[in-house]
């Protein structure tokens, strides 16, 4: 059995249907399903079952599911060494991050990057999606909390400060109550947000109105007036319309981490990229 046959074998059963898998490949739905049926074919074995929820394993599938996962590790450790050992700054990157993170602190950083090297193409993956470095899902990625697989390098770049923001035409609200205000909060199911839980417990009496996942939408409905917004501070004192309020007791920080997959730490272009990392943002906060 051939790693393309058993790639394709793998989009289907993780993702149920020929439509998901051929969009996971970038290739047509009647490709995948031409495929599939060839490597039924080829091994005299149906490998899944046709439901109306889509296609699911057989036992014959079951069977071979762990031996395609262990394939599919040995064909992405071989691609990533490989690329590890490239030595022309020139190629693609691919970076993932948070929203906000692409769109107010990367900016300069790729501005200087881009300038010194540029026959590198970058691409910039964000949202809440924590992308897989070891699938070559990302080349690096920058994240609020420490990476958790063994074959990741990661580094603690900064720590991050956030700060409480409102409308510049709005009064101050009053620290500790809130009464007559209210908040914009932030989607909690993606995980633990300690400046949220600090900012309701802050203004007690203000009633949470806006909840988003985007901390741009979030200043910007703070600029509208909507309410009172905890955001990090190099995204509250980039928006225009805002004003950052002087408490007692600050929010609480977290820490940014940067982390690759280790088979990567000889790709040049990565190398030049976490140099520039370095010297324009972990130096700056120092």
């Amino acid at each position: 059995m051939e790693w393309s046959d058993v790639r394709v074998f793998l989009a289907i059963a993780r993702s149920g249907t020929l439509g998901g898998a051929a969009r996971s490949l970038q290739t047509s739905h009647p490709t995948v399903g031409r495929r599939l049926r060839a490597l039924e074919e080829a091994i005299g074995q149906t490998l899944f079952q046709r439901t109306a929820d889509g296609l699911v394993l057989t036992d014959e599938g079951h069977g071979i599911i762990a031996l395609a996962e262990q394939m599919e590790e040995g064909a992405l450790a071989m691609e990533r060494r490989l690329a590890g050992q490239e030595q022309n700054l020139k190629g693609s990157l691919r970076i993932s991050s948070a929203d906000w993170f692409g769109a107010y602190v990367l900016p300069p950083i790729l501005a200087d990057f881009s300038k010194a090297y540029p026959n590198v193409d970058v691409e910039i993956l964000t949202g809440t999606r924590q992308f897989n470095l070891a699938q070559r899902e990302a080349d690096v990625a920058f994240r609020i909390v420490p990476f958790k697989t063994a074959d990741v390098v990661q580094r603690r770049l900064f720590k991050l400060e956030y700060g409480v923001y409102i409308a510049e035409e709005s009064p101050d609200p009053k620290y500790g109550d809130g009464t007559g205000f209210r908040l914009i909060t932030h989607d909690t199911s993606t995980g633990q947000f300690p400046d949220i839980a600090w900012l309701i417990e802050s203004f007690p009496n203000a009633r949470p109105v806006l909840r988003s996942n985007n901390r741009n939408v979030q200043g910007r409905m703070c600029r509208e007036g909507v309410g009172i917004a905890v955001l990090p501070r190099v995204v509250g004192n980039q928006i225009p319309g805002i004003r950052r309020l002087e408490l007692p007791t600050p929010p609480p920080s977290r820490d940014i981490w940067m982390g690759y997959h280790r088979d990567l730490r000889r790709l040049q272009r990565l190398r030049a990229f976490i140099a520039t990392v370095s010297d324009l943002l972990v130096n700056a906060t120092a």
